[in-house]
């Protein structure tokens, strides 16, 4: 074979070759990214729908480069579980309440302190401005990236033993918190005995007897079809309860600043999601409890509950940052 032949097949072999490396290339700068985002409601719950939005905004913004994984119902574990996923990159996203995270960052448990927040409006203007995100910023010494605060609503308090209209009917009471001092504080104030277990294993516990009752938003009763364990629920909105959307650090170090500003921008829209979601399902939700049987007390002396809680800014105040608790409440 000539030289010249050789030399043609030469060039022929290596444009090929050029060719399928530039494709590889082009495949591999395109590929989905897929990452998981894990939360304990189920998927039909407003962590669901904020998921949903989430998930979809993701893909719209990166035009289909990031493919987010609702994992719902704790399938990748409790809260403090999926946390600790974060921290160690075996988890990517997840949607959580603020119980756990005082673990972690202890100054958010300055706004789990009882009858702190007045209202809706009063609580998304705190979390929304220099507060909350100053808040969210102390997320990261701890490997967590804080992308937005997200809902829950405010708490109310169910049980099977009798309703609760004074502090005096709870006494001696099990009721389930969150691993949460300020609550477990607030509760022991108020008579009851608190008992801090995983949501993850709640609903057994009820349903055994192990606990009288437990304390949720309106959404998370709804959804979890508390009539059928629970007989009596009373309005007492004794704490309001946000939700955040935290991302492993790990993997956030990993973006790119363009891609960092889409999980951002993702995280504003999956908030407002969740909080449109949960006025809605409020609305609803106490007739439905209701219509299931269960006996609903509306009028409490908030008065009267708020004196009795004063405990737990006695011990914790201080701690979790009194000067802090004093800006929320002048938020206007």
């Amino acid at each position: 074979m000539t030289s010249y032949k050789l030399n043609k097949i030469s060039v022929s072999i290596a444009a090929t070759l050029a060719s399928a490396l530039a494709l590889t290339a082009s495949t591999s700068a395109f590929a989905v990214q897929e990452m998981n985002l894990a939360f304990t409601p189920p998927l039909n719950s407003h962590y669901g729908e904020a998921g949903q939005a989430f998930a979809e905004e993701i893909d719209r913004l990166s035009d289909g480069e990031f493919k987010i994984n609702l994992r719902p119902a704790s399938a990748l574990g409790g809260e403090r579980d999926v946390l600790e996923g974060l921290q160690i990159g075996s988890v990517e996203l997840t949607l959580t309440s603020t119980g756990p995270i005082g673990n972690f960052v202890p100054s958010v448990y300055a706004l789990d302190f009882p009858f702190l927040f007045r209202d809706y409006d009063h609580a998304h203007k705190v979390l929304d401005g220099e507060i909350g995100q100053s808040l969210l910023e102390e997320f990261e010494d701890e490997g967590l990236i804080g992308l937005a605060w997200a809902e829950n609503g405010f708490r109310h308090l169910t049980n099977s033993v009798r309703p609760v209209k004074t502090p005096e009917d709870m006494e001696g009471m099990k009721i389930r918190t969150m691993e949460n001092q300020v609550h477990l504080e607030t509760f022991k104030a108020l008579g009851a005995a608190p008992t801090p277990i995983s949501w993850t294993e709640v609903i057994t516990a009820l349903q055994q007897g192990t606990i009288d009752g437990q304390e949720n938003p309106i959404p998370i009763l709804t959804v979890n079809n508390m009539w059928e364990i629970q007989d009596y629920l009373t309005l007492t909105g004794h704490v309001y309860s946000p939700t955040a959307l935290v991302m492993s650090k790990i993997y956030w170090d990993d973006l790119s600043e363009e891609q960092q500003g889409w999980f951002r921008e993702a995280a504003q829209v999956a908030a407002q999601t969740s909080r449109d979601a949960v006025q809605r399902i409020e609305e609803e939700g106490v007739d439905l409890l209701r219509s299931n049987g269960m006996e609903v007390v509306t009028e409490i002396d908030y008065e009267q509950f708020r004196a009795a809680a004063e405990p737990a800014y006695e011990r914790y105040a201080d701690q979790y940052g009194s000067e802090l608790l004093e800006r929320i409440r002048a938020t206007e």
